[in-house]
């Protein structure tokens, strides 16, 4: 009887609305018994098998419906989702094309073809899905957010604001909006904004684990870390097998100068996900700090083997070995550079990795060719003008000329902390690496603390043109001791922070922490600047690096602001020559020792044996003996470095 076929799959509907997925099988089941060609009861029965996840009965049925009926297009577009789950992408798109070529406005067979299209990296074709999607219907919020999602991943980040906005503004509870665009603001450095945004994700759904790791991320930025873990260990309450938060947690702890800490969460990231190769790069990272370049290298190799075009993986790797002709990893560089798909970002990895190839390589004229074109390119992907830092420098030196009064007194703190500043590649590691040596000394490494602190304090006095008052100061205080100060889980009495720019901060420094020791490290100014600029400085803090020019007028200004802070806080900053400590290592030493206050501690000649992790281009060189004679390596380059030379007026700075 067709009506009793009927009865059956209007039955089975409604036991399906009402979350009764086994009856309803049954329902449809009869219905088909009745009458074998009953596309919709077929259909029926595969959206109920699809429901319970039961994929492969739900194939068979789509296939059914699509045999009795082969024009019906959502079978064709369910069938390509279920193609989709279970990794057949093939049969996935010749299934949403299928739907498209019977319905050119089915629209979720365009949002599905371009997820699909997205995940096979085809996101060329992915855009030109979506926005065909959007000219069918302008206010399809899932296209919009993944339509986002796809302009994130290539970098046009404002692009892709656009979309989560239009999505939120269509449907203001749209979590995953929101969510997306919180991570969006966060890369764009819209702090304040970005944690709004994960926090509304969070209130519209609770456990939306992903929103907890953005809004981690986010609060990290801004420099609330007690905070952050606390997010990021909402996340794993949510979902103990999240490996990016667990990743997130080693990049916090790597940041707060604890690598032990950090190790452990990467590797509970990897227990999780095996094939995470941004774990296995920063392990690497954390390895080679430590001086254990094997471990580090395999690190490095592993991450390669999962991405085997990631440049930055290639300029990674090529830190830590000797290249030799037909070097496998050399013929690969050179193919990907080759490539007109790379991205900048990715080209001027792989000229900084093919650089120092052609260094181990003796040959000069590339290895210049390539460091100068990597150089250049950097420069222009940080928007870097020279100008900024040095008024930035002038305007340092205007403030401390009204702002030079005695301190208030404070309340002593616990921990006494010890500034190593200077240009980067002057010796900092190293020094740090013999102060921390000593029983009562914990080495932090590089501190970000400071200058997060300080940045807005100095930006507000822009603005308002006021004297600096001692709350300012006191501010800077509480918040370094809060971060790092009172976080020392040793028995250590003092703490270094190297951050070689602290240069710059030495009197927000000396007017928060009177009791603070500034050790100042001097070096030949043309080792610095060569050293400098045949590095990549990866986290783009550091814009003057990558031109001759740039570079020097940057040394010139530091040595007049060092000059300047000398003369403002006179006998409170103590200066070491690195060529001198490299030459009269024990008797420099004691003097350094002398100068931080410290007894003598034999360990201190032993840096090397050190393990705490150093985090800078210097970290295995620490962990060798005393080296002599490095501020001589750009000699053999000196034909290639006169704009430099000239630029600096070495020659005449030696008369």
């Amino acid at each position: 009887n067709p009506n009793e076929s009927i009865l059956y799959n209007i039955s089975g509907v409604c036991l399906k609305a009402n979350g009764k997925l086994e009856m309803a099988a049954q329902s449809f089941k009869s219905a088909i018994n009745l009458k074998p060609d009953f596309a919709d009861a077929h259909y029926n029965l595969a959206l109920t098998h699809q429901e319970l996840n039961h994929l492969d009965d739900a194939v068979k049925s789509y296939q059914e419906t699509l045999a009795i009926q082969s024009d019906y297009a959502k079978a064709h577009n369910n069938l390509g989702i279920i193609y989709n789950e279970l990794g057949q992408n093939n049969d996935a798109i010749k299934s949403y094309k299928e739907a498209l070529s019977l319905q050119p406005d089915f629209v979720d067979a365009l949002n599905n073809l371009g997820n699909i299209q997205t995940e096979l990296g085809k996101l060329d074709e992915a855009i030109k899905s979506y926005n065909q999607a959007l000219e069918i219907e302008p206010n399809h919020i899932e296209v919009h957010n993944n339509l986002g999602n796809i302009l994130n991943d290539l970098g046009q980040l404002d692009e892709a604001v656009k979309h989560y906005e239009k999505a939120i503004a269509i449907y203001p509870d749209y979590g995953e909006a929101h969510n997306n665009l919180g991570s969006t603001l966060n890369e764009l450095g819209e702090m304040d904004k970005a944690v709004k945004h994960c926090e509304r994700a969070i209130a519209i759904n609770p456990y939306f684990a992903e929103a907890h790791n953005n809004l981690g991320t986010a609060l990290k930025a801004f420099g609330k870390l007690d905070e952050a873990i606390k997010s990021y260990m909402n996340a794993i309450t949510i979902n103990p097998n999240f490996a990016d938060v667990f990743f997130n947690l080693g990049i916090l702890y790597y940041d707060l100068g604890q690598p032990e800490e950090a190790l452990n969460y990467y590797r509970k990231a990897l227990s999780i996900n095996p094939d995470f190769a941004a774990v296995y790069e920063n392990l690497g990272l954390i390895l080679q700090e430590m001086g254990q370049s094997d471990e580090a290298f395999n690190s490095y190799v592993y991450a390669l083997a999962l991405e085997p075009h990631n440049a930055n993986f290639h300029r990674n790797l090529s830190t830590l070995k000797n290249f030799k002709e037909g070097d496998t990893q050399l013929i690969q560089i050179q193919s990907l550079l080759s490539s007109s798909s790379i991205s900048k970002s990715e080209r001027i990895n792989l000229c900084f990795a093919l650089a120092k190839a052609y260094e181990d390589l003796g040959k000069k004229d590339e290895f210049f060719k390539i460091l100068n074109e990597g150089n250049k390119l950097r420069k222009e992907e940080l928007n870097y003008s020279i100008e900024s830092d040095l008024k930035k420098h002038t305007k340092l030196k205007n403030i401390f000329k009204l702002a030079i009064k005695e301190s208030s007194s404070y309340k002593p703190l616990a921990v006494r902390p010890i500034f190593i500043v200077g240009m980067p590649r002057s010796g900092t590691s190293l020094v740090e690496q013999i102060i921390s040596s000593h029983n009562k000394v914990k080495g932090a490494g590089e501190l970000p603390t400071l200058d997060n602190l300080i940045t807005p304090i100095f930006n507000a006095y822009l603005s308002n043109n006021n004297i600096l008052s001692e709350r300012s100061f006191l501010n800077i205080r509480q918040g370094y001791t809060q971060y790092h100060l009172s976080n020392i889980n040793s028995s250590e009495s003092i703490i270094t922070d190297k951050m070689p720019t602290n240069f710059e901060n030495i009197g927000f420094i000396l007017k928060a922490f009177p009791e603070a020791k500034i050790i100042h490290l001097k070096r030949d100014s043309m080792a610095i600047c060569w050293s400098i600029y045949q590095r990549y400085f990866p986290n783009g803090a550091l814009g003057f690096p990558y031109s001759m020019s740039d570079l020097a007028l940057f040394y010139l200004s530091y040595e007049e602001l060092m000059t300047f802070w000398h003369d403002s806080f006179p006998n409170q900053i103590y200066d070491i020559s690195y060529e001198n400590l490299t030459t009269n290592q024990e008797v420099e030493t004691r003097k350094l020792l002398d100068y931080c206050e410290l007894d003598w501690d034999e360990n201190c000649l032993k840096f090397y044996n050190n393990a705490k992790a150093t985090k800078t281009a210097s970290a295995l060189q620490v962990k060798e003996k005393m080296y002599q004679g490095s501020s001589e390596a750009w000699k053999k380059y000196e034909a290639y470095l006169k704009p430099l030379i000239n630029s600096i007026g070495y020659y005449q700075e030696k008369l």
